[in-house]
Parts: C-alpha cells; sequence; structure tokens
C-alpha cells in the first residue's frame, strides 16, 4: 500500500478489515419505544473506528473474530446477500431472523447450501466447519455501513503506471489478439493471457482480488479488468509484452465494466459499476483517469421506497448512441447514461424491475436482455427507442442467471436469446426478432431441460450448432462437474452432458466446470475446471464438433480459472 496517501489506506483498512462491524458510530441507535438498538444507515465520508468490547452489542465475538468472519462475509456472501444483508439475488439475512434460526440449523444452511444457487459451502470444503460456525455466530450480529468511496479517494489510489506518451502508437508484438483468452485466476488475483493457437500462457497479470469480469476494447488494444475488491486494472495488448498501464481502486465492492463502443468513441471513456459505495464511475479509457462518480441509491420502481444499497449489477454499451446502460440492482432501475458529456451526462432512467442482474446484447446488437434474477423476469431494453421494450416472465425459471446470454438461430421461432437458472434445471429461449417473428418477439419460445439447477453461463456462436450450458453451483459434484451441450438443429432432442471435469483427470467434490468461452473461428470450446486454489486446476479445450478433448491446459499457473474471454468475440459481443 505504498503507492497510496494514508487517506486512502485509512479506507481501504476499514473497508476489508472492519467490513460489517456493529459499530455504534454509525449504527446504533434507541428505538422510540427504548427497546433495543437497531441498525440505521448513515452515510459519511469517514472511515469506522475500531470496535470496542461496548461497540460490539450482544456478537459475543471477539474483534479478532468479527473481522476475520466479515472478511469472509465480503468476499463470499455480500455479492448475494448484500452488504446490508437485505437481500437481492440471495435472500435477506436480518440478524433477528438468524437467532431465531438457532446456531445449528443457520450452520446446517452454510452447509449444504440451497436449491437457488446457494453453494454448498462445507460440502465442497471451501470453508472449514470453524469457519462455518464462525459465520452462523456473525450472521447474528446486525450489519453496519462501510465508509464512502468519492473521487477524491479515487485519485488516491490511480496509477498512470505507462503514461501515454510511453506507449507503442502501434502492435509491437507478434500475438493473435482475435484469438487470445483472457482467463480469469479468481483466487490468486490475476488474469492470465493464453494464445488461443499455441494454448500457452503468454502472460499473468496481477490485479485485485476475485476478478469478476474482463472486457476487451472495441479496437482489441485493451483490456478493462474488474475485480470484487473495486480495483479496475487496463492492459495495453499492443505492447511487446502485454502489460498493465493504469489501475484505479473505484470503491470497496464491484462488479461490472464496460468501454465505450459507439462509432468515434471508441476506447474513449470507460464505466466502472460498484456494489459498494452504490454508484458508477466513468474513466478516461487510456489512462483511468477518474472523470465522474454518480450515485446510484435512490427509489425502487414501482414502490417507490427508498433503497440505501443500489448496487450496479451489470453495464452494457449502446452501439445504437454514445450511451451505457447501466443496470441497477435493488431498485431495479435501467439508466441510460450519454456520455458526450461526461461531466454533466443526460441520464434516463428506466422504470424495470427490481434485481437486474446480467444480461446481454441480442444478436442485432440493439435490444439489451437482462435478468432480474430475484424476480424470476427478463428485462428487454430497445436501446435505440430507449425504453422497456419488454418484461419476459412466462416461462422463465427460477433466477436466471444468463451471463451475457447466448444468441441462437431456432429452426422454428428464429432468432432467440437463452438463459439457464440458478434455481431449476430449465433453460429458457426467447424470440428476439419483432420485425420478422412479430408473434415470437420477448416470448419464451421453447424451455429445455439442462443439467440441474446452478447454472451461470451459456453460450455459443454463429458459426457452431450447439449451445453449451454449465451447471457449477449445483450441490452434486457430478453435475458440477459437468456441462451440457445442445444441437441447435434438434431441440427436441436431450443435451449430451459431458464429464468435463473427469475428461481433465480430476476427480474431486470442491472442482467445478464454469463457462464455455468459444474461439474466434468457433471450432474450439473452452471450459473452465474450476478447483481450490491447493488443488488442481485445469482449461479444457474441446472440438466443437466432435466434442472431444483436443488440449488440457494445466499450466503451473492455471489456478482457480473461472471466466475465459475471447478477445474478438467478447469485444463484438458475440455470444
Amino acid at each position: 500500500m505504498a503507492d497510496v496517501g494514508w487517506g486512502m489506506k485509512r479506507n481501504i483498512i476499514a473497508a476489508m478489515v472492519l467490513f460489517g462491524f456493529w459499530n455504534s458510530a454509525f449504527a446504533q441507535v434507541s428505538s422510540s419505544s427504548g427497546g433495543p438498538a437497531t441498525d440505521v444507515y448513515r452515510p459519511s465520508l469517514d472511515s469506522l473506528p475500531r470496535p470496542t468490547a461496548s461497540t460490539i452489542t450482544g456478537s459475543q465475538m471477539r474483534p479478532s473474530e468479527l473481522g476475520a468472519a466479515s472478511q469472509i462475509f465480503y468476499e463470499r456472501c455480500a455479492g448475494c446477500h448484500g452488504v446490508l444483508r437485505q437481500g437481492a439475488t440471495g435472500r435477506a439475512l436480518p440478524a433477528e431472523t438468524m437467532s431465531a434460526l438457532g446456531e445449528d440449523e443457520v450452520v446446517r444452511r452454510i452447509t449444504h447450501g440451497g436449491d437457488t444457487g446457494m453453494p454448498s459451502w462445507g460440502a465442497s470444503e471451501i470453508l472449514s466447519q470453524n469457519e462455518i460456525k464462525l459465520m452462523a455466530r456473525y450472521l447474528m450480529v446486525p450489519p453496519s455501513s462501510p465508509p464512502e468511496f468519492g473521487l477524491s479517494s479515487m485519485r488516491e489510489s490511480w496509477r498512470n503506471v505507462v503514461p501515454m506518451a510511453n506507449r507503442p502508437i502501434k502492435k509491437m508484438n507478434d500475438l493473435d489478439l482475435d484469438n487470445m483468452f483472457a482467463v480469469v485466476l479468481r483466487d490468486i488475483d490475476q488474469v492470465a493471457l493464453i494464445d488461443g493457437n499455441s494454448k500457452k500462457v503468454v502472460a499473468t497479470i496481477p490485479t485485485g482480488h476475485a476478478v469478476h469480469v474482463v472486457r476487451p476494447s472495441l479496437s482489441r488494444r485493451y483490456l478493462h479488468i474488474i475485480s470484487r475488491d473495486g480495483k479496475a486494472s487496463l492492459v495495453d495488448l499492443w505492447s511487446q509484452a502485454p502489460q498493465l498501464v493504469a489501475e484505479i481502486k473505484i470503491g470497496y465492492e464491484a462488479r461490472a465494466v464496460e468501454p465505450s463502443k459507439f462509432k468515434g468513441y471508441e476506447d474513449r471513456y470507460v464505466a466502472v459499476g460498484a456494489y459498494w459505495p452504490p454508484q458508477f464511475t466513468i474513466l478516461d479509457g487510456n489512462t483511468y483517469e477518474p472523470l465522474n462518480v454518480i450515485s446510484t441509491r435512490g427509489m425502487i420502481a414501482g414502490s417507490g421506497d427508498y433503497h440505501p444499497e443500489a448496487r450496479v449489477a451489470s453495464i452494457i454499451a449502446s452501439y445504437e448512441r454514445p450511451e451505457f446502460l447501466v443496470n441497477v440492482k435493488e431498485t431495479g432501475q435501467a439508466l441510460l447514461v450519454d456520455y458526450t458529456d461526461v461531466v454533466n451526462p443526460t441520464i434516463k432512467s428506466l422504470k424495470a424491475e427490481r434485481f437486474l442482474h446480467d444480461g446481454g446484447l441480442d444478436s442485432t446488437r440493439r435490444y439489451a436482455l437482462i435478468a432480474a434474477n430475484a424476480e424470476d423476469k427478463v428485462v428487454v431494453v430497445d436501446t435505440k427507442e430507449r425504453r422497456v421494450a419488454a418484461v419476459v416472465e412466462k416461462g422463465i425459471g427460477i433466477r436466471p442467471h444468463p451471463g451475457r446470454g447466448a444468441n441462437i438461430n431456432h429452426p422454428q421461432f428464429g432468432p432467440a436469446w437463452v438463459t439457464g437458472h440458478l434455481g431449476d434445471s430449465t433453460i429458457a429461449i426467447i424470440g428476439t426478432d419483432p420485425d420478422k417473428h412479430p408473434k415470437n418477439a420477448w416470448k419464451v419460445v421453447q424451455n429445455l431441460k439442462g443439467l440441474g439447477n446452478g447454472s451461470l453461463f451459456s453460450t455459443t456462436h454463429p458459426k457452431s450448432h450447439h449451445l453449451w450450458v454449465d451447471a457449477p453451483m449445483n450441490p452434486s459434484p457430478n453435475i458440477a462437474g459437468s456441462v451440457a451441450v445442445f444441437d441447435v438443429n434438434h431441440l427436441d432432442k436431450p443435451a449430451k452432458i459431458l464429464p468435463v471435469a473427469n475428461l481433465a483427470g480430476i476427480n474431486d467434490n470442491s472442482a467445478k466446470v464454469v463457462h464455455a468461452a468459444y474461439d474466434r473461428s468457433g471450432q474450439e470450446v473452452w471450459l473452465s475446471v474450476w478447483n481450490r486454489v491447493d488443488r488442481q486446476s485445469a482449461i479444457v479445450v474441446l472440438d466443437d464438433e466432435t466434442m472431444k478433448v483436443k488440449t488440457i491446459i494445466a499450466d503451473d499457473r492455471i489456478k482457480t480459472p473461472t471466466g475465459k474471454f475471447n478477445i474478438f468475440n467478447t469485444g463484438q459481443d458475440i455470444y
């Protein structure tokens, strides 16, 4: 932390070590009836002071235990349940309810997970029994609000590692960038760059903790990386060896990053969305200088009630206008942010559905389909006419989780978009062609049966007739270690099930197969066998047509691989 000033250090330490602490300076007030203290949200620009025994009300936990538990909650739980534990993709976890359930029951639920995507933290050996017991006690302590993180804090963290004057003006290497893969090495805080032709690791890039997504710029020069601890990293692929050229911290927890893609604005701006504080930041696309930060706290679509934790779940760049589509989870607001003037941006707020999560564009790149997963709906935004075109509900399963989804050409219903589900085995196919197939547009035209609940991603390619769907969050190790493959030309037939972890020679309960990704040509499919950091992981490369193993990438540097992003396909929104 030598690169940042004391104010920045103080905020980082406070958020990362004291995250989730019950603290009298922020959260304890007496009720009007004289009853016990309750948690009241009080925004502040100050960091949390270290709690003392007198401020940890009823927790029966030492400060060191609270520190360890809050770190686990930050890394493993807050993304679904929320910093303030008010719920979204995961259920709300009020301390009163946890206390009423009792420690033994909370331990059981954490150990075995649930049927809507809750991991089996104990059965899969991700958390030890002592850690699970610690978390059960921690959930009985009311949460507090972490500190804020504004533009001044961002500027303190910003590092323009390689200034523009020192960067190449043309590509300085022989790498085939169109067939390069950026692979998230989630639990070792790195992204690996792998040559799609030779299958060799070209470089490993240090990042923040637990990278969530990688987004290549439309020019394929830059990689934009966001980690869960709010650190954004910029990688220049034109350098003689790809290298980190800028980085910045935009908050304490984040999930979304997206470069501008409208014609004439390629590479100019980057939008980064935070879970905490609830806000998004617009950065200079070449240097990561922070230009503006905009809060997303506000009123819930429909009810009009205020929500203090309105997190940015995903961001999609429009090809129709110079705009970012910023999807706000808790309030159900889809924000169309015009970036022609980033200092005074025009923002149109669309009232959509609550708990907007992930999603992507249809094959024309006009319509964005976003899962409102806790409401079991999919929202369709017309980025050309700037309106909500439809809300798809009938036929959607439990907790849709598409990633960016998959665009297929259905033999009967025409162009369609696909999502799997965290909560059941259905795979929903939604018609996306209002011009030539108006009767099928924005309706579930067919439901397929996948491996089981716990699906995170589906994918295909314009040159392939296969649809690949994973289920890494399923509690069964056999299902979590496999992938389902459908023939798009024969969707009346069941999927072929491939035991990918077994094909890689990895046979233990903690291995999960996640995130199929095509190479540039559409002839190969790459799948991650994601395992614990102390166990064997791998990337399995399959021939798309024969579904036979072509290569197993088991380089010692490939640890805990999750998402794989082909530079061309991802940058062009081909999925």
